[in-house]
């Protein structure tokens, strides 16, 4: 099994980022980046959504339940796609704002 450790440090990889660089994209600092992928900790469910926003996969991928990267979308059509999209959009923008 591949744990969320090992499967965050392979996203951060993939995308070429340093530790520094992903913690301030989160809103985090360097060091819970470098407990995250060493499995010293983890994340709590705030924090795990943020990455996986950021990541653009599903918390079962990074939690090692699935292998599968893609949040499902099922059958939703493209404008009810785009209408999930927005408004994830503005509960970020709110949850920003407090």
């Amino acid at each position: 099994m591949i744990y969320f450790g090992t499967r965050l440090k392979d996203l951060r990889k993939s995308k070429r980022l340093t530790q520094l660089e992903l913690a301030e994209a989160v809103d985090l600092v360097k060091s819970s980046i470098s407990a995250y992928e060493k499995g010293l900790k983890y994340p709590s469910i705030e924090v795990l959504i943020k990455i996986c926003n950021f990541f653009n996969v599903s918390s079962d991928y990074l939690l090692g339940i699935s292998d599968n990267k893609e949040i499902q979308k099922y059958d939703l059509t493209e404008e009810q796609r785009e209408i999930i999209t927005k408004l994830i959009t503005q509960f970020h923008e709110y949850n920003n704002k407090k």
